[in-house]
């Protein structure tokens, strides 16, 4: 067989509405392809004609309103493909690391959730996690197919993903959702930017370098040798970590890693690893290219948050290099940004509160994109908080912010200024602690830039800080640590006030 489809486009599939619908395969050199696109009553709504090129094929098709029951048919020559029960509506790909990653099965609410939930018209495609190109990498991306969510499926679907989507549908109950999950834990923003495209900036030409000087010249072979001696010892702890818990139900981590040790988290470097940068859109991310996409959600910035002091200039150029590749310069961002988190016993080193800076400083720099605060949602010694249906579901009010005109957000501050011995933080809405405390967690500084904590109080939309013996206050700062159980200044909305440095 010369024509293959993308298995994106298979049964069930979910496209794209309101945008041009892209339908792309492989196909030998020079063959015209036809696609046509078929209502349940049989009706064409649309169809389009694209040519062979070095092996591949894209058919446009043309934007259309949300729709269910279509029929894809797709010929080149004397082959046909056909696909049945394809809905149009909206599409968005999860990407990210392991925040994103979380499986609604390990979510707080994913077992009850799973044994309940049907809705025919939310659907999973989960591009495979796979860490380099070969016949393997191929095999299980052609064999990847839609799913819709029914009792007894979607256990290994993204929880932020799955209470995204849940939210949308209640919202939209006519219009079908479909989630495109393109996501690995542990991974770099940089893992998701194609080589060349880190190479037009001095920090991803950094990352590039430390990575190819730990690799060295090592050769495939060896790097799986390593790689499966990686998996041995990691394995066995974990069996060991199962029977310490087992044994001694309840156990904190503190107790666990004292009986059965750190984590022998120690990946090794090489071609086929999955957090080289620039690794995986080859593996992964390039076979959903260039799908249509309503818009991209992504969760990450764990992994970076300790490596670079300028993860805004990434996060742009991944968001650039994205928007290219899906050739939609306009495609919408909503990201999510880290919450509180500081290991057990661990020093505050702020490097959490400097990476959520530079996620709304990307925020800022970027057109038609949004950013969700979690600044409440973060666990003492836990990186990956099973509670993900606030994170979900904030997501969904700010695609209804950004995409359905009406959502709610986070407040953030807007501006400073001095008045005699008061800093005044202007704010974007009205805020409130929720038991009429103090606002905590702010912070007050002079001209020498020493900051010390401040006293604040509510003013309409804005927040009034001092401090005793500072006459003439001229920065402020709010949340500036990696980790506090005191977050207590919300929006009259319920959502956390952004943190925030002037």
């Amino acid at each position: 067989m010369m024509l293959k489809v993308s298995s994106l486009f298979t049964d069930g599939a979910v496209m794209c509405r309101r945008k041009e619908i892209r339908i792309f395969g492989e196909v030998p050199e020079g063959q015209e392809v036809h696609a046509e696109l078929t209502a349940a009553d049989g009706r064409l709504l649309g169809e389009g004609f694209g040519r062979g090129r070095d092996g591949r094929f894209i058919v446009p098709l043309p934007s259309l309103e949300a729709h269910t029951g279509c029929t894809l048919t797709v010929r080149a020559g004397e082959e046909a493909f056909t696909a049945c029960d394809i809905a149009v509506g909206e599409v968005f790909l999860a990407g990210g690391q392991s925040n994103m990653e979380l499986e609604l099965r390990n979510a707080d609410e994913g077992p009850e959730i799973i044994r309940e939930h049907r809705d025919p018209l939310l659907r999973f495609f989960n591009v495979p996690r796979k860490a380099y190109v070969c016949e393997d990498q191929q095999q299980a991306f052609d064999e990847t197919r839609w799913e819709a969510i029914a009792p007894g499926t979607g256990g290994c679907n993204s929880a932020v993903a799955y209470f995204f989507a849940a939210a949308l549908r209640k919202k939209m109950p006519e219009v079908p959702i479909g989630i495109i999950g393109c996501y690995w834990g542990g991974t770099s923003v940089t893992c998701w930017i194609e080589e060349e495209e880190l190479r037009t900036l001095a920090e991803g030409i950094r990352y590039l370098e430390e990575h190819e000087a730990r690799a060295g010249d090592k050769t495939m072979e060896a790097y799986l040798r390593e790689e499966q001696h990686f998996f041995d010892v990691l394995h066995a702890w974990e069996e060991s970590v199962a029977r310490f818990k087992e044994e001694n139900p309840g156990a904190e981590w503190p107790q666990i890693e004292a009986a059965c040790g750190p984590a022998p988290w120690n990946p090794p470097p090489g071609p086929g690893s999955p957090y080289r940068p620039g690794g995986l859109t080859d593996s992964m991310l390039q076979t959903v290219t260039p799908v249509s996409l309503t818009g991209l959600l992504y969760y990450q910035g764990e992994d970076d948050a300790w490596r670079t002091e300028r993860y805004d200039e990434l996060m742009v150029l991944l968001v650039r290099s994205w928007r290219k590749r899906f050739r939609d310069p306009e495609l919408p961002f909503l990201f999510v940004q880290l919450p509180m988190w500081i290991d057990f016993n661990a020093q505050d080193n702020r490097c959490w509160a400097r990476t959520r800076m530079a996620q709304a400083a990307a925020r800022n720099a970027l057109r038609n994109s949004g950013m969700v605060c979690l600044l409440d949602q973060g666990e003492y010694g836990n990186i990956h908080p099973v509670v993900k249906r606030p994170v979900g579901e904030r997501l969904a009010e700010l695609a209804g912010a950004m995409l359905y005109g009406g959502g709610e957000v986070s407040p953030r501050a807007l501006r400073k200024e001095t008045r005699g011995n008061e800093i005044i933080i202007h704010l974007s809405a009205r805020v409130m602690t929720p038991d009429g405390s103090m606002p905590a967690l702010m912070e007050i500084a002079g001209e020498d830039g020493v900051f010390v904590p401040a006293a604040a109080r509510i003013n309409g939309m804005a927040l009034r800080l001092s401090a005793e013996g500072m006459d003439h206050p001229l920065h402020a700062r709010y949340a500036w640590c990696d980790w506090s159980d005191r977050v207590n200044v919300f929006g009259w909305n319920g959502l956390p006030l952004e943190p925030f440095v002037f």
